[in-house]
């Protein structure tokens, strides 16, 4: 049994193995993610065994599961693992006087699992950098990037928009309407807008950017000017329970799982097409570093999965 800091290093690297195995359930898969052979992941597992004079995990039949005492290192172990992560991020940020800091704004109704992967990824490369992110709709976006609220933002393309900034397409938005499960509608496999003229439509947005929506709708959408406004999201929602119109919604990404409720989701066509927009991710020309324009590609990356 080692002792000192030669120890206590090695215990650290032991239980990053072991936290690896529990976590993989296998010592195959954990050697592989951790770069050494099986058998040396063994040997390691029964080393930390021996220098904790406790037995962790109990093997048989091509199988194992961790004793008490196991669980216990395991628990206690994936929350030390992770402040020592911490310390070492911060660390390194006080002792180089780093101040990095990426701002980035994205829509109120964007799925946010892009976006989270994206930040994943650049934590893990850049891990001294901090995050700061600011939720609204495009108008609001577009004042915070304009006035340096934002080093980057994610949002609808529309004409006039692309004034004095470098952007790059993230993904197309497809329209849908969720509407109740009691309306003839949802006998249909899609429905054209000319079908919902006389069928209200439900929009969840806040009193200043209600008419922004509304010209979206009448407009771009070519939606008649029958629109019922909600406050907020859960609001609409009911609304459309309550066989109250029709929920326009859009799909942008990777939806994360939602609650069973009682609304169908029908794609909303055009002479037939799918109804669509343009999302893309963008910045300041006289404001990029390599940071914003190296998260927008991550970004990217990340939505092109969804598309293949």
């Amino acid at each position: 049994m080692k002792n000192g800091r030669e120890g206590d290093f090695l215990l650290l690297k032991q239980l990053k193995y072991y936290t690896e195995v529990i976590t993989c359930q296998s010592f195959t898969d954990a050697a592989e993610k951790c770069g050494i052979s099986q058998s040396a992941m063994s040997q390691q597992i029964r080393a930390l065994e021996e220098n904790l004079d406790t037995e962790l995990i109990r093997r048989g039949n091509r199988k194992f599961f961790m004793t008490p005492a196991g669980e216990y290192f395991y628990r206690r172990g994936l929350v030390l693992l992770d402040e020592a992560g911490r310390l070492k991020k911060e660390t390194a940020q006080i002792g180089r006087q780093i101040n990095q800091c990426l701002r980035v704004g994205y829509l109120k109704y964007l799925h946010a699992t892009e976006l989270c992967r994206a930040a994943a990824i650049l934590s893990e490369k850049y891990p001294a950098m901090e995050l700061e992110t600011a939720a609204g709709y495009t108008e609001e976006l577009i004042d915070m990037l304009c006035f340096g609220g934002t080093d980057v933002i994610l949002c609808s393309q529309r004409p006039g928009d692309l004034q004095d900034v470098e952007y790059i397409p993230l993904t197309k938005g497809r329209f849908f309407i969720e509407i109740s499960e009691r309306s003839p509608l949802c006998a249909l496999d899609y429905v054209n807008v000319e079908e919902l003229r006389r069928i209200p439509c439900i929009i969840a947005a806040p009193d200043d950017q209600r008419e922004r929506q509304r010209d979206d709708c009448v407009n771009m959408l070519g939606l008649q000017d029958n629109i019922i406004f909600a406050d907020t999201p859960e609001e609409a929602r009911f609304l459309a329970a309550w066989d109250k119109g029709f929920l326009l919604t859009e799909e942008t990404g990777e939806r994360p799982g939602q609650d069973d409720i009682p609304l169908r989701s029908i794609p909303l066509c055009a002479n037939g097409k799918q109804l669509k927009r343009n999302y893309i991710a963008c910045w300041r020309k006289d404001r990029e570093d390599e940071y914003i324009r190296e998260f927008a590609e991550i970004l990217q990356k990340e939505y092109e999965k969804q598309n293949i």
